[in-house]
């Protein structure tokens, strides 16, 4: 049932039913079923047996079922009853032969109501979302989010197969048109905004060159390097395209530089990474908070010096000034106080940085771990590889030496027989000639035998030599797959690190 359904929604809407029953009297009628969606109703006729020809019946199953029009004959009966999930959808009046399709078409309209009135509901929150879009004069990220959201329910619901698939077409078209409009609301904004950022990094341009000119001079740069601090810290609260945010930190990075180099020498500036330069602050700073604190100390003994004083004085005029100095204090201590709270929170700030720095610092040395673990592999691939073949050719040349040490020269044929002829006395010439013949035959065999036996041999060290290649390609192979899975858990390793620490910085 469900299959027949999926596929029923992937091709097309069947909202009529053509099939034979009867009447009341069990009389033979062709009966005729059309759904009503938006009222939720079905419409049914009964045409007595008499009046359907075969070209009518044709029609309607061929044509009427699929949305064209015919011409119904007389007489008929036409009957309307609301669709039910659980009452048959025909009058008692009306049987069908086969009510196995008619339990399914009702299953199926069913789902076909629901999926209209899904539709509908989706349709109507599609039109408010378009009223809201035409009667934007800019572009609002909250609507652009709505937008987002009702498209994503959209999508969910075309996925279960839950909408058929001209209304899922319709609402993509017709919410493709709103995103339309809503970049175009956003490429207005984004040209705004392009142009404030262009005017605020033109600012911040003038006070540099002005800064710079002060630079050069060399003189009060302490006020200067103040000066940059402050337009450091304006810098960060400014809103810059990417391409203007670059270009400005390029000449105050350049400026903060120079006035190093001119107030503490050249080698302020060779500071090897970014966590060296935050922990040298982050020292500076622990020492001014120990100084602030000190300070304090020294504050509040005062002020418990003066207290007890003024409950011992005598005159008024002096019991007014030590009021005065008490004051005094107290206003300095609330202000050294809040200055101390001002170094606690940039106290924080540096910590929490200088973690997120030591944290990248440590997957920096992995992965230079890494990369020298995969070169060293390399290299000792490399080695085993020369080695083996070193190996292979000492091999191989002592073999060669073997096979051509036991192969008889080319002219061993005529050395024997002439050193055994030289040995034989003179006997008769039939005798001698004899002699010779059968000496020259056996060494012939000889030769022979000797090539036969160098041949086999030459064979077999041929075989052993490609026995040890192959033996040591293998090992080679397996150095590598070793190699290989060395390398793929250590990046997985740090992969996983990365992956904590991404989610931990997100957190924090």
């Amino acid at each position: 049932m469900t299959k027949v359904l999926l596929k029923n929604l992937r091709i097309i809407m069947k909202t009529k039913l053509v099939i034979w029953g009867a009447n009341e009297k069990d009389e033979r009628v062709l009966i005729a079923l059309k759904l009503n969606t938006e009222s939720n109703s079905v419409d049914s006729w009964a045409f007595p047996e008499s009046v359907v020809t075969d070209a009518f019946e044709e029609q309607m199953m061929n044509e009427w079922r699929n949305g064209k029009e015919v011409e119904l004959p007389e007489p008929n009966e036409k009957f309307t009853k609301d669709l039910s999930a659980s009452e048959s959808m025909l009058p008692d009046s009306l049987k069908v032969e086969k009510s196995d399709i008619l339990q399914r078409a009702q299953t199926e309209w069913h789902f076909i109501v629901l999926s209209a009135k899904l539709h509908q509901t989706y349709q109507t929150e599609l039109e408010e979302l378009q009223k809201r879009v035409e009667g934007l004069a800019k572009y609002e990220k909250g609507v652009w989010d709505n937008l987002k959201e009702f498209w994503a329910k959209v999508q969910d619901q075309v996925r279960d197969k839950n909408l058929f698939r001209d209304h899922a077409n319709s609402l993509r078209d017709n919410t493709n048109a709103l995103f339309g409009k809503m970049k175009e609301l956003r490429s207005k904004l984004d040209e705004e905004f392009t142009q404030k950022s262009k005017s605020t990094m033109e600012s911040f341009m003038g006070t540099l060159d002005d800064i710079e000119s002060r630079i050069k001079e060399g003189s009060r740069l302490q006020a200067v390097f103040n000066d940059l601090k402050g337009l450091q810290r304006s810098f960060r609260d400014s809103k810059l395209v990417k391409e203007h945010r670059s270009k400005v930190w390029a000449r105050l990075d350049a400026a903060f530089k120079e006035v190093k180099e001119k107030r503490f020498g050249a080698e302020a500036n060779q500071d090897s990474t970014p966590l060296d330069r935050l922990n040298r602050r982050y020292q500076g700073l622990m020492k001014a908070l120990e100084k602030m604190e000190r300070s304090i100390k020294r504050d509040e003994d005062e002020l418990a010096f003066q207290e007890r004083r003024i409950a011992r004085t005598e005159g008024q005029l002096e019991a007014q000034i030590r009021q005065a100095k008490i004051k005094m204090i107290e206003e300095r201590i609330r202000s050294k106080r809040e200055k101390l709270g001002e170094m606690q929170t940039t106290q924080s700030e540096l910590e929490k940085k200088k973690s997120i720095l030591e944290e990248k610092d440590r997957q920096r040395q992995e992965r230079e771990k890494v990369k020298q673990a995969e070169v060293a592999a390399k290299e000792k691939i490399a080695a085993q590889i020369e080695e083996q073949q070193k190996s292979l050719a000492d091999q191989s040349d002592d073999l060669e030496k073997a096979a051509a040490a036991m192969t008889p020269p080319a002219d061993a044929k005529q050395e024997e027989p002439a050193v055994e002829e030289a040995k034989a006395e003179e006997p008769q010439e039939s005798t001698i000639e004899q002699i010779t013949t059968n000496l020259t035959e056996t060494a012939e065999d000889v030769v022979d035998t000797v090539k036969a036996v160098a041949s086999v041999v030459a064979g077999k060290i041929s075989e052993k030599v490609a026995e040890i290649r192959e033996e040591i390609q293998e090992e080679v192979e397996e150095i590598k797959e070793e190699v290989q899975e060395e390398v793929a858990e250590i990046k997985a390793k740090l992969q996983g690190e990365a992956d904590a620490t991404d989610a931990k910085n997100e957190e924090e």
